[in-house]
């Protein structure tokens, strides 16, 4: 509907870590959409100071300027990422891997941001509705037994 990636690869190891280990606090949905929240602000950050021209999509020659621009994004992506995570408490590892999707050209536009964000708002709904109706269904099957 957006004409924007709705799956995109760090909603897999987001997605796992929902699954098998629910309760842990890196998988709060507070924490799961902050993470993410985060990454994706400090990957538009970091690529839009040092390489808004580039994405990692193109053939880079070694060592080319712009190859150099695109590292050096996700360099600062990733340290803006972690740093603002431990600041907030908002410790999500796979928003490491959404702020190098953004930091290296590959969903870099604000609008992109805000489809990776929707997407991860999405993905954490559907989880609590399933943990909220599979505590319904046990309620009802044991008072009914």
């Amino acid at each position: 509907m957006t004409g924007f990636p709705f799956i995109f690869p760090s909603l897999g190891p987001t997605a796992y870590l929902l699954a098998v280990r629910p309760s842990a606090l890196s998988c709060r949905p507070r924490t799961v959409v902050g993470g993410h929240a985060i990454g994706v602000a400090g990957g538009l950050v970091a690529f839009s100071l040092l390489a808004p021209d580039v994405a990692v999509t193109a053939e880079l020659p070694p060592l080319s300027s712009d190859g150099l621009r695109l590292a050096a994004s996700g360099v600062l992506a990733t340290g803006l990422t972690t740093g603002g995570m431990l600041a907030t408490g908002l410790r999500h590892a796979p928003a490491c891997a959404t702020t190098l999707i953004v930091s290296l050209g590959l969903l870099s536009t604000p609008p992109q941001a805000a489809g990776i964000l929707l997407a991860v708002v999405v993905l954490v709904g559907v989880h609590v509705a399933s943990r909220v109706l599979g505590r319904s269904l046990s309620t009802i099957s044991s008072s009914a037994g």
